[in-house]
C-alpha cells in the first residue's frame, strides 16, 4: 500500500489503485484516468479548489466533503464527523479536524480529516487540524499529517500524535514549499525525533 501513496505537494495526495482516490487536489496535473473519489475536508482555497476538481473530475467521480465544500463544489456528497461511506472497496470515515487554539480552523467550521480503509490498511489523513478529541482512538497503519503549525500540527504536536497512534508509517505534509509551510529542516527534524515502531517517510513531490 505504501508505494501507492503519492504526495502532490502541500496537503494534496493521490492513492493509486482501485478505487483511485485524490485528497485535497490543489495545483495538480490532470492524469490519464479520473479519480474515483475526491476527498475535501474544508473550503479553504488550498484544499477546496473548484478549478482543480473540474480539471480532474470524471463523469462518475464521487466528491466527498463537508457542508462548506458542498456550497462550492456542485454535486458534493456531504459526510459528517464520525460518519462513514463506502465507495467500491474503500470505506471512508470522516474525522473532526479543527484547531482548538487557532481561529483559522475553528471547531464550528466543521472541517474534516478522513480515515480510508482499503485493502486491509487504514490510512488516516489528519487534514487541517491540531490534536483534538477522538484522535487517540485510532490505530492507523499509515498516518498523513501536517507539521507546519499554521493552525495545524506543529512538529512537536506531530511527534505526540505519532507516539499516541503508533502507525507503521508516518508521512508529513505542508513542508518544503513557500508561504505557510514547514521547512525541509523541520521535516528532517521530525523524522529524526520519531521513536518507537513508526517509520517516517519524506516523500518527494510528484504529479
Amino acid at each position: 500500500m505504501i508505494d501507492r501513496i503519492q504526495w502532490q505537494g502541500h496537503g494534496s495526495f493521490a492513492i493509486n489503485g482501485s478505487p483511485y482516490i485524490q485528497i485535497a487536489p490543489w495545483r495538480v496535473v490532470k492524469g490519464d484516468t479520473p479519480p474515483d473519489v475526491i476527498l475535501i475536508g474544508h473550503d479553504h482555497y488550498d484544499h477546496c479548489s473548484p478549478a482543480d476538481v473540474a480539471k480532474i473530475r470524471g463523469e462518475n467521480t464521487v466528491v466527498i466533503g463537508n457542508e462548506s465544500v458542498a456550497r462550492v463544489i456542485e454535486g458534493t456528497t456531504v459526510l459528517r464527523e464520525w460518519h462513514s461511506l463506502r465507495v467500491d472497496r474503500a470505506s471512508i470515515k470522516a474525522m473532526p479536524a479543527y484547531s482548538p487554539n487557532d481561529p483559522r480552523h475553528p471547531p464550528e467550521a466543521g472541517g474534516l480529516g478522513f480515515v480510508i480503509s482499503l485493502d486491509y490498511f487504514d490510512i488516516y489523513y489528519v487534514g487541517d487540524s491540531q490534536i483534538v478529541s477522538g484522535m487517540e482512538q485510532l490505530r492507523p497503519d499509515i498516518l498523513l499529517l501536517p507539521i507546519d503549525g499554521y493552525g495545524r500540527l506543529t512538529v512537536d504536536e506531530a511527534l505526540r500524535l505519532v507516539e499516541t497512534l503508533q502507525p507503521r508509517w508516518a508521512i508529513p505534509y505542508n513542508w518544503g514549499g513557500a508561504g505557510e509551510e514547514a521547512t525541509q529542516l523541520d521535516a528532517q527534524s521530525f523524522r529524526s525525533r520519531v521513536r518507537g515502531p513508526s517509520e517516517v517517510l519524506l516523500l518527494p513531490v510528484t504529479q
